[in-house]
């Protein structure tokens, strides 16, 4: 028995509305959304009372997906600090293939995104950066200059 895809990656957002802007402004679109509640939600989360919307994002190629989700009841708990480095242990990092880096800084900017460290040349194949989303998300970007060797 094997996996047949990676179906998508969940991330707990504290503002969905503000969440589905960033991703949207990056270029995913908003396949759906829905109110989550009930016997299920609770028995497969582990948790009681479970009350969350989930908005779920799609890249445009249709092969990525984010369910954002915003937790009514039980409340969402914070990890660890806030903003975690980027050397944190787990999950905390989503990467995006871009056609143009600088332009979608910009455009990610005015959604409150905050640039980590700077944009850097790796070798002549890719320049890279990190941002600092909504809910402290660390988004990716990696826009192909080159070719590699």
């Amino acid at each position: 028995m094997t996996i047949q895809r990676m179906d998508n990656v969940g991330i707990v957002v504290d503002d969905l509305e503000a969440a589905v802007a960033f991703f949207t402004e990056l270029g995913m679109e908003l396949e759906g959304e829905a109110q989550i509640e009930g016997t299920v939600a609770d028995r497969m989360l582990g948790l009681d009372g479970v009350r969350s919307a989930i908005a779920m994002m799609r890249t445009p190629d249709g092969h990525g997906k984010l369910e954002l989700t915003k937790f009514h009841a039980p409340a969402a708990v914070t990890a660890g600090p806030l903003n975690p480095p980027p050397n944190t242990l787990g999950l905390h990092r989503v990467m995006f293939a871009v056609d143009d880096i600088d332009d979608t800084i910009v455009r990610l900017r005015r959604h409150g995104a905050e640039l980590l460290g700077e944009v850097a040349q790796y070798e002549n194949v890719y320049r890279l950066c990190n941002l600092r989303g909504p809910s402290g998300i660390i988004v990716a970007l990696a826009e192909r200059i080159g070719r590699a060797h």
